[in-house]
């Protein structure tokens, strides 16, 4: 991929509290919306990924073969990232009772209502202990970049490739919504309506994932579809 992480273009986008015009962003990709840290808005309110403080979101699968249960929770906090206030959302993945994966994510809206990945601050667990924080990233800091997790209008931007996050090395995950309207079944209900994205990391190339966006629920479903058979899927959802 071409490096453009130390392009005057890049750093300004990923450092500076300045707008960045579309032009190739993170591993050549195109047609980046700009990045204007003055242009973000309160609060998460795209229909596909709202985040409502005080939200808790339930999912039960599998990773690498073994049963896993994972938390997702909206608190009412900010981290404040190139002068935007973020919403942080606590993540925390199980096997069994023992809790392996414990993640601060942050996100936030801009005016259009496009919602950004602003960087996560993730801890492997291993009897308690961290091993690992292998994955933590926060934009503007050593090159990072704020990427796309959800559009505010997705059929506008179908087949097209877009960074999720860029941290080079470190994280680099594209995604490409692949259709629309789509309909979903887990354990939570029967959804309608639901965005359907295609999602790889550059460092993982044999990896490909799908996930499913519905309205009201967020990521309802997320599964590998090459290089593994990882499953998540929604079982319930308690509200504020």
């Amino acid at each position: 991929m071409k490096n453009l992480s130390g392009s005057p273009l890049a750093l300004t986008c990923a450092l500076a509290l300045a707008a960045c015009s579309d032009s190739t962003g993170p591993n050549g990709v195109t047609g980046i919306p700009a990045f204007n840290p003055a242009g973000f808005v309160a609060g998460v309110t795209n229909p596909f990924f709202s985040l409502t403080p005080g939200t808790v979101q339930y999912y039960e699968g599998q990773s690498e073969g073994a049963a896993q249960t994972d938390s997702v929770e909206v608190l009412s906090e900010n981290k404040t990232i190139l002068g935007i206030a973020a919403t942080v959302v606590h993540d925390r993945v199980y096997m069994g009772a023992q809790l392996t994966e414990d993640t601060f994510d942050w996100y936030a809206q801009d005016a259009e209502g496009n919602v950004w990945y602003l960087g996560e601050d993730t801890k492997e667990l291993n009897n308690g202990q961290a091993v690992s924080t292998e994955g933590s990233w926060e934009a503007g800091v050593n090159g990072a970049q704020a990427g796309i997790i959800m559009w505010a209008d997705p059929s506008a931007h179908l087949n097209q490739e877009y960074s999720q996050e860029f941290s080079r090395g470190v994280a680099e995950d594209l995604g490409k919504v692949v259709a629309v309207e789509q309909s979903v079944s887990v354990p939570f209900g029967s959804m309608t309506g639901c965005v359907k994205t295609e999602d790889r990391s550059a460092l993982e190339p044999g990896i490909l994932e799908n996930q499913y966006y519905c309205p009201g629920s967020g990521i309802s479903l997320e599964q590998t579809i090459q290089g593994g058979d990882d499953l998540n899927q929604l079982v319930n959802v308690i509200g504020p």
